[in-house]
C-alpha cells in the first residue's frame, strides 16, 4: 500500500493538470468575439482600411505641401542671402546656426502656450539624451556642415548627383534600425528611383575626390540622422514623440555642432569685421536678416518631423525626390531650362519608381491588421492591443497615426 500511494498521488496530479488544460481550452472556445471583448473593437475590413488610407494620404499631402512651400521660400531666401549679386552674406553655416536657436525659442513658446498638445508628459534623462538625442543632433550638424563645405570644391550638379545617394543610406539605416521590414521588392523600387535621379541630374561634371568624399559622408550622415529622428519620434518615454518637443530638445545641440563647424570653416573673427557688422543700423539689419528666416526654417522642420512621424523616413525621402522632380520640371516648363534626352528619361524612371513605391506601401497597408472602435476610428493604443491579440502591429501605425491627435483635441475641448 505504501508503494502504491505515490502512484495514486501522481495520478491525481496528472488528472488535475488535464482538468486545468481542458478548462483553459474551454475558456478559449467560449471566449466572446473580438468586438464583444473590447467594447466594440473590431478589426478593420478592406473597405475601412481603404477609407483610412485615403484619409491619411490627404493629411500627409497637406504636410508635404507645407514642407514644399516653406522649403521653396527658404531656398529663395538662401539664394538672395548668399549670392554675391544680391546681399552676399559670406557665412551660410553661421546663418543656419542662428536659425537653430530661433527654432529652439519658437518650440519653447509652443510648449508654453499649448502644453497639452506640444509638451509631452516625459522629459529625456541625461543618459537617454546623451545616447539617443545627442547623436541625432551631431549627425544633423555634420550633414549640413559637410554639405556646405563640399560645395567649395565641386559643382552644384555634381553635388546633386552625389547627394541623391542619401536615398540608399536612408534605406540601409531603415533596415538596420528595423524601421522598414527587409524586402527585395522595396530594394528594387529604391534602386529604380536612385537610377532615375542619377539620369535626371546627369551632366558633364569634373570629378574632385575631396568634394566627392565630403558629400558622400554628408549623404551617409543624412540617412543616419533621419532614421535616428524617426526613432526619437516613436519613443514616448523619452518625451520626444511630439515634433515640437523634438525640435526643442535637439535644436540646441544641433546649433552647438553647427557653431563649432562654422567657427572652424568660416572664421567668425573675420566675419564680424565685414561690412555686415559695421554701424548700429547695419548690425540691426543684418540681425533681422539672420533671424527672421528662422521662423520659415522652423515651419519647414516641423513639417518634416510630422511627415516622418506619420509615414517614416522612406516616404519622407521619396517625397524629397518628388520635390526635386517637380522643381526640375517646373524650371524646364516655365524658365526654359534645357533637359537632355537622358535627363527626361531619368525623370520618367523616377516618376515610375515613386508610383511603384506608393503602390508598395498601399499594399502593405491593406495587408495590415487595424483595430477599430465601435465608431470606426482606430484605437489609441493599437500596438498594445495587437500584441495582446497576437497580431502583427508593424504595418498598422500608418493607418492609425491621426488617432493621437484626435485624442488631444478631445481633451482640449473637454477642458
Amino acid at each position: 500500500m505504501d508503494q502504491q500511494r505515490p502512484n495514486v498521488e501522481e495520478y491525481a496530479l496528472v488528472e488535475t493538470n488535464v482538468h486545468n488544460r481542458r478548462s483553459t481550452s474551454l475558456e478559449r472556445a467560449q471566449r466572446p468575439p473580438l468586438s464583444a471583448r473590447s467594447e466594440g473593437i473590431h478589426l478593420a475590413s478592406v473597405a475601412e482600411k481603404k477609407r483610412l488610407w485615403w484619409r491619411n494620404a490627404l493629411i500627409n499631402l497637406l504636410f508635404i505641401a507645407s514642407w514644399y512651400f516653406f522649403a521653396m521660400v527658404l531656398s529663395l531666401y538662401n539664394k538672395w542671402m548668399f549670392s554675391p549679386q544680391y546681399y552676399g552674406f559670406p557665412a551660410p553655416l553661421f546663418v543656419t546656426t542662428m536659425h537653430m536657436f530661433v527654432q529652439f525659442v519658437l518650440a519653447a513658446m509652443l510648449r508654453f502656450i499649448w502644453p497639452k498638445r506640444f509638451r509631452p508628459k516625459y522629459n529625456p534623462t541625461p543618459g537617454d539624451y546623451g545616447k539617443k538625442a545627442a547623436p541625432t543632433a551631431v549627425a544633423t550638424g555634420l550633414d549640413i556642415g559637410l554639405s556646405n563645405l563640399s560645395l567649395k570644391s565641386i559643382t552644384l550638379s555634381f553635388y546633386t548627383m552625389c547627394k541623391s545617394s542619401s536615398l540608399i543610406f536612408v534605406l540601409l539605416f531603415a533596415f538596420l534600425f528595423r524601421l522598414e521590414r527587409f524586402s527585395w521588392r522595396l530594394i528594387g523600387v529604391i534602386t529604380l528611383i536612385f537610377s532615375g535621379v542619377l539620369l535626371m541630374v546627369a551632366t558633364e561634371a569634373h570629378f574632385v575626390l575631396e568634394g566627392f568624399l565630403l558629400v558622400i559622408s554628408a549623404s551617409a550622415l543624412g540617412g543616419l540622422r533621419w532614421s535616428l529622428t524617426q526613432l526619437l519620434l516613436k519613443d514616448k518615454k523619452m518625451g520626444l514623440d511630439n515634433p515640437a518637443a523634438t525640435i526643442f530638445w535637439l535644436s540646441p545641440s544641433m546649433g552647438l555642432t553647427l557653431c563649432i563647424v562654422s567657427l572652424a570653416i568660416e572664421g567668425w573673427w573675420t566675419l564680424f569685421h565685414t561690412k555686415f557688422f559695421q554701424g548700429a543700423q547695419q548690425i540691426l539689419l543684418t540681425c533681422v536678416y539672420l533671424t527672421a528666416p528662422g521662423v520659415v526654417a522652423f515651419c519647414m522642420v516641423l513639417s518634416e518631423f510630422y511627415i516622418i512621424q506619420r509615414t517614416g523616413v522612406m516616404p519622407m525621402s521619396i517625397a524629397g525626390i518628388a520635390k526635386e522632380v517637380s522643381t526640375i520640371t517646373i524650371s524646364a516648363w516655365f524658365f526654359g531650362d534645357k533637359l537632355t534626352v537622358l535627363n527626361l528619361t531619368g525623370v520618367g524612371i523616377t516618376v515610375c519608381g515613386i508610383g511603384l513605391f506608393t503602390y508598395h506601401k498601399y499594399r502593405k497597408s491593406m495587408e495590415s491588421t487595424v483595430p477599430l472602435d465601435g465608431h470606426g476610428n482606430p484605437v489609441a493604443d493599437s500596438d498594445a492591443y495587437l500584441e495582446a491579440e497576437g497580431a502583427d502591429a508593424e504595418e498598422t501605425a500608418q493607418l492609425t497615426e491621426f488617432q493621437e491627435d484626435d485624442d488631444v483635441r478631445m481633451d482640449e475641448q473637454n477642458d
